[in-house]
């Protein structure tokens, strides 16, 4: 069995598409900056090889590389810049064309091929170009808003309030994937790469707006969570990026063809907001968090 390898593999989408992987049989090879770290130790307890990689480290990447045969790719903007998502981006396509991979799967994100003004999308379309440049077969898949960024960080803390606060009008529909339906997906694309090799293809699971997720999580928590609209310049002095991105959202829209993705690969396994909420830990995630000392 060919090896794949996956960048980002003790994170969200990259976990994701090495636990979807190993799932069929796989080899995998799961690439990360921390090889001891407690991810990497799951994933080699589900049968992954583990290599230290570092985007930064062009020597640790053609040493990840070498003898595999394709690649999932992932890059971020969070905890670096844009400009470093661009350059780590393409000093790992340059590794995957010196190792004369068979195919690069490129996670980006829905509509960064639209000129969408937004910064993190951007610097994303610029990797997806560069790597449709470098003469590697190639599949680009782009994620809607992550249904996983709901159980963590503000909107956490808003949940434990009992608000479900989101820079959105109640009534704007908004395309939504988990990271688990990312890395099915993935699979999928890198099992089958003689149907998606020179695609890009935008990718989500369900439409809802702010609204119906607050009436979902109502369900899904068990006590009732309201709606709040949290004000752009509240956002914007806290991330110009996400600002650009909410506003896009509000304003253009982030729509995907959900019905056409689930009709035409109906062995993803796709989850709605609800299937995805219903499959959290609660009470677990609205346990107080410690007071700090």
């Amino acid at each position: 069995m060919p090896i794949v390898a996956v960048t980002g593999a003790t994170g969200a989408q990259g976990g994701a598409t090495a636990r979807a992987l190993l799932d069929v049989g796989h080899q995998v090879r799961a690439l990360t900056r921390r090889p001891d770290s407690p991810a990497a130790e799951a994933l080699r307890a589900l049968g992954a090889e583990v290599r230290h990689a570092d985007f930064d480290d062009r020597a640790s990447l053609d040493a990840a590389l070498a003898g595999a045969d394709s690649l999932f790719a992932v890059t971020t903007p969070f905890g670096t810049d844009i400009s470093a998502e661009v350059r780590q981006g393409k000093a790992l396509v340059d590794a995957a064309a010196a190792a004369r991979l068979g195919h690069v799967v490129l996670t980006s994100a829905a509509h960064a091929d639209r000129g969408t003004g937004v910064p993190h999308y951007e610097s994303k379309h610029l990797v997806e170009q560069y790597l449709r440049a470098a003469g590697v077969p190639w599949t680009v898949i782009a994620p809607a808003a992550f249904m996983d960024n709901y159980a963590s960080g503000w909107t956490l803390d808003g949940l434990r309030e009992g608000t479900f606060a989101w820079p959105m009008p109640a009534d704007r529909p908004l395309t939504l994937i988990s990271a688990a339906d990312i890395g099915a997906f993935a699979a999928l694309v890198l099992r089958r790469r003689d149907e998606f090799t020179g695609r890009r293809i935008d990718i989500a699971s369900d439409e809802r707006t702010p609204g119906q997720i607050a009436e979902i999580l109502t369900a899904a928590i068990g006590r009732p969570i309201a709606h709040q609209e949290v004000p752009l310049p509240y956002v914007r002095a806290r991330s110009a990026d996400l600002a650009v991105m909410f506003d896009y959202f509000t304003t253009v829209g982030l729509d995907v063809d959900v019905a056409c993705l689930r009709h035409d690969h109906p062995d993803v396994g796709w989850h709605s907001f609800a299937d995805w909420a219903a499959g959290q830990d609660w009470p677990a995630l609205l346990s107080p968090v410690p007071a700090r000392q």
